[in-house]
């Protein structure tokens, strides 16, 4: 997505996931668990998303079929698993104090040993990440890591990230590494194996180019240095030094350098083309042709002009291979690879080709001639010679209907990793701003055939999670996320049809549900244009937009009253801000400093509260007037989450600070007046509640927190009296300090939002796996009614509700029926659907499959037609036939 992920103090952070093997930072011992801390055994999962992020860069090992490793800018590094075709995490080890490392700027598969792996990490080089970078190095392929310290910062974050690879292992003496370092720090090598690491001092231009030299913020304006570092194998034999090596650098005057005598002394290469970056350097040693894809700017999100280039070894010769002419990009080049099974087939993407589409192109002979992923055939009709099938992450579509040349799904934006995989000519995978696309019968593009598109990204999750919502009833989780809005979970095993829409908001940054009445929920985010708020009435799986006060930038927090009868706002741009209904005016809060966090009473529809700078305030009359609390102690600046308790009137959990100051967890019992510190807690980011253990009379409390001198997540059965650590040293996932929630209906469950690691769930023993499980036979006699709620031409909405007309409770349900007309259900909510045909099957997700007899269970869908829209006349509960009505 276009959004640049930069952070305040209070967000400025990273996270992790947990498929696989749990890996470790082997660098010293771990940091024992203080004894007044008890620990429990926790398995940890994803909500499934599948992406959500840009992926810049895809590394296939050189020597061994089937090992690849992926790498994101905040999310971390993965792993390809072949017998699965998924990824498995390889940094959740990373904890809170090294948060940065989650962010990975570079990585490299050692060509001779493939059990080594290595890993550039750090997230920024401006003030945002306090920490400098470091490089990961694995022996057991990312299963545990050592770590060497940097004298200077990464950016897995910054402009620039998608260019690369700036780590490089000598393929002939895989003990020599070259790491390219930003900020001017120039070049630098490591002779063992990446233990320690020296600058390159001959090395002589460490890059001038800088995306924005006027950002006083340091993110724009940093040099982005040495961007790749390419060995010739040919150069070299096993166990010698490659003699020829080949950087390039960010300078548009100067963009690549050789060394022919294993890095002693480097020279300009003589006759290149200037008024570009080289984001990419692919070297095709058997044929002696080093290619270049050049862009105007740095990227990821920007660039206008671009060429390709073709600079031949042996002779010197520069020749320009570009697809398209100069004047007719609007683009830079960037993703470049070459088929190593086939010398002289090439492609390469136009990255910032963002309308109508990304672009691919492909050549058989070194660039000489090229053909494109697409092309028009009368404008605005475009020919594709792929197909794309998105029906493992079906919210890729983003629920949209754009008028040609665009289409959905899209081949993809921000496309700067693409590599052909180099045993298999037929495998190609691309990274874009949201995904990893991939093929397996590529070779199709030159027979004429067409080559199937698909997502290869299960198990990579890639989202910064903003809040979190588990209700007492309909879907156990509702997220807030950025770049993608968020998503409905009814199944926590399986991807959600679609993210939030009607609006599509680029992050939302909160939302919330009335706690007595859970299918009213409200959420506010950023939008570039149209409301930033948005309502929905059945729990989250349909959504109108609201009205916006006057002033509204950005979404802010939000909250909704007990009932849903009224709500609480306070939006970037604007003050806080109440109304009745749904929002259709807004009238101005009194007694409130603008940009509070303002969040409700769980019980009393008219009491809601709020926090700015180290004061609570607390509003009895619905929102319109505030009062100032007298407590005193609280954290003074606004680094703060808190949350009142369901079922209690005015018992709210505070937690937040800084280390210079009051940092910690406090509690209220009296509607704000007084909080309490807790004295066991240090230092405490976020506070959410679920059902109360066995036997306990008091919600579960979770929080991220430090706790008897240890970081982790936290558990208290008591009311905050101890404390029980459910994570561990391997699964840590760097920042976890936006959101965390229990889940009131699951002992034990806990969702925890990560900056870039998505969001992760923990059970403890015996809580279940998230899924919905087979459905039991119900007894008893049903009854249907159907009713087409909204009809358009080629589509509809329908509700449908199930009636329990027996004597026995219902513990699951599966309902049949088949379409007179061909109709196709294109997304259901609070059911999961399959369709064969005409044949459609709905069955229960998991937090309605009990129907008490005498009660009924609803659910909707939206489908397609043509010609004719006719009910369905008979229903079938498995094997028996329901009364309609």
């Amino acid at each position: 997505m276009r959004r640049t992920r930069t952070f305040t103090a209070v967000l400025a952070l990273a996270a992790g996931l947990l498929t696989g093997a749990p890996a470790a930072l082997a660098a010293g011992p771990p940091e024992p668990a203080p004894a007044a801390v008890s620990a429990d055994t926790y398995t940890w999962k994803n909500a499934r998303i599948d992406g959500g992020g840009f992926v810049p860069g895809i590394v296939f090992n050189r020597t061994e079929k089937n090992l690849a490793y992926a790498r994101t800018d905040i999310g971390g590094a993965y792993r390809w698993q072949q017998s699965t075709k998924t990824w498995t995490p390889l940094l959740d080890h990373v904890g809170w104090d090294d948060w940065g490392h989650t962010g990975v700027v570079s990585l490299a598969s050692d060509p001779v040993d493939p059990d080594n792996v290595y890993v550039a990490a750090g997230t920024y080089t401006n003030s945002w990440d306090p920490g400098n970078g470091a490089v990961l190095r694995s022996a057991d392929r990312g299963a545990t890591w050592r770590r060497t310290d940097l004298p200077f910062k990464l950016g897995g974050n910054m402009p620039g990230r998608g260019m690369g690879e700036r780590l490089a292992v000598d393929p002939n003496k895989n003990s020599v590494l070259y790491l390219g370092a930003p900020s001017g720090k120039g070049l630098w090598r490591s002779t063992d194996s990446g233990v320690t690491w020296s600058r390159v001092t001959a090395f002589p231009n460490p890059g001038n180019y800088a995306q924005d030299p006027s950002d006083t913020s340091g993110y724009g304006s940093d040099n982005q240095g040495i961007v790749w570092v390419t060995f010739d194998e040919s150069s070299g034999t096993a166990g010698g030094a490659t003699k020829t090596v080949y950087v390039g650098v960010a300078d548009k005057d100067n963009a690549v350098y050789r060394s022919t005598d294993a890095g002693a002394t480097w020279q300009r290469l003589p006759g290149q083309p200037t008024g570009y970056l080289a984001h990419k350097g692919v070297l095709d040693a058997k044929n002696g042709h080093l290619y270049l894809a050049y862009s105007d700017t740095g990227g990821p999100y920007d660039g206008g002009k671009g060429r390709l280039w073709r600079y031949t070894t042996a002779t010197g010769t520069w020749t320009d291979i570009s697809p398209v002419a100069e004047a007719d990009t609007y683009f830079g080049f960037s993703g470049l690879t070459v088929d190593r099974q086939k010398p002289g087939t090439v492609m390469a993407t136009a990255y910032s080709s963002w309308w109508p589409d990304t672009q691919i192109f492909r050549s058989t002979d070194s660039g000489a001639t090229w053909t494109k992923a697409w092309d028009y055939s009368s404008y605005p009709t475009r020919e594709n010679r792929y197909t794309m099938d998105v029906s493992s992450s079906p919210w890729l579509t983003w629920g949209a209907n754009p008028s040609p040349p665009e289409q959905t799904p899209k081949l993809g934006w921000m496309t700067e990793s693409l590599e052909i995989d180099p045993f298999d000519s037929d495998r190609m995978m691309y990274g874009t701003g949201a995904t990893i696309y991939g093929t397996e019968n590529l070779t199709n593009w030159d027979s004429g055939a067409k080559f199937a598109i698909k997502p290869m990204v299960q198990g990579l999750e890639e989202t910064a999670v903003n809040d979190l919502a588990s209700p007492p009833s309909g879907a156990p989780l509702l997220s807030a996320l950025g770049d993608i809005g968020g998503f409905r979970h009814t199944d926590l095993t399986k991807v959600p049809s679609m993210m939030f829409t009607q609006p599509n908001f680029t992050s939302t940054t909160s939302l919330d549900f009335a706690e007595t009445k859970p299918d009213t929920v409200v959420r506010v985010g950023n939008l570039d244009s149209g409301p930033h708020i948005a309502f929905s009435t059945d729990n989250g799986a349909n959504w109108f937009g609201g009205t916006d006060p006057a002033g509204v930038s950005g979404g802010g927090t939000v909250a909704a009253a007990a009932d849903g009868s009224r709500f609480v706002w306070s939006p970037q741009g604007a003050g806080v801000h109440h109304t009745t209904g749904f929002g259709t005016s807004w009238s101005p809060s009194t007694g409130i400093p603008a940009g509070a966090i303002v969040e409700s009473d769980r019980v009393d529809p008219k009491t809601f509260y709020g926090f700015k700078s180290g004061t609570f305030y607390v509003s009895t009359d619905g929102g319109a007037t505030f009062t100032a609390s007298a407590a005193t102690g609280l954290p003074s600046g606004d680094s703060v989450r808190f949350k009142a308790l369901p079922g209690a009137k005015g018992d709210i959990w505070l937690a937040g600070g800084a280390p210079d100051g009051a940092y910690g967890l406090w509690h209220s019992t009296d509607g704000g007046a007084t909080f309490t510190k807790l004295p066991g807690v240090e230092q405490a980011d976020t506070v959410g509640f679920g059902k109360a253990a066995p036997g306990a009379s008091y919600q579960t409390l979770f929080t991220s927190a430090k706790i008897g001198g240890v970081r982790g997540i936290f558990r208290s059965t008591d009311k905050g009296a101890t404390w029980t650590r459910i994570n561990d040293d391997a699964h840590q996932w760097g920042w976890t300090g936006a959101a965390i929630t229990g889940d009131p209906r699951v002992y034990g469950r806990v969702y925890v939002a990560t900056n870039g690691r998505g969001v992760i769930y923990g059970d403890t023993a015996g809580t279940g796996d998230g899924g919905t499980g087979p459905t039991p036979t119900p007894t008893g006699g049903c009854a249907v009614t159907y009713k087409v709620t909204n009809q358009w031409s080629g589509g509809f909405q329908a509700e449908v509700r199930l009636d329990n007309t027996g004597t026995s409770a219902w513990n699951g349900w599966s309902l049949n029926w088949t379409f007179a007309d061909g109709q196709k259900i294109t997304q259901a909510w609070n059911a999961e659907h399959t369709q064969s045909g005409s044949a459609v099957t709905a069955k229960n997700v998991g937090w309605n499959a009990a129907v008490a007899a005498g009660s009924s269970v609803s659910f909707g869908f939206t489908g397609s037609w043509s010609g004719a829209n006719a009910k369905p006349t008979a229903f079938e509960l498995g094997e028996r036939t329901c009364t309609v009505s």
